[in-house]
């Protein structure tokens, strides 16, 4: 599975990062492998159900 995603460290250590299909839904990790399950988490959630409210970025072809 791949998604691209954005992601800081801030300056306390902590690691923040969105899937960027879904850039309004942020998490966080202690380390930047805490992080990427926590972004895997999120990514396996929204494929798998549809929750309202839950904006989606896809590219559409019209004729």
């Amino acid at each position: 599975m791949k998604a691209k995603v954005t992601y800081w460290s801030e300056t306390d250590g902590t690691h923040l990062g969105y899937l960027n299909e879904y850039p309004d839904h942020w998490t966080q990790g202690e380390s930047l492998e805490d992080l990427k399950e926590h972004l895997k988490d999120l990514h396996e959630m929204f494929e798998s159900q549809t929750i309202p409210g839950i904006r989606k970025e896809v590219e559409m072809e019209f004729a």
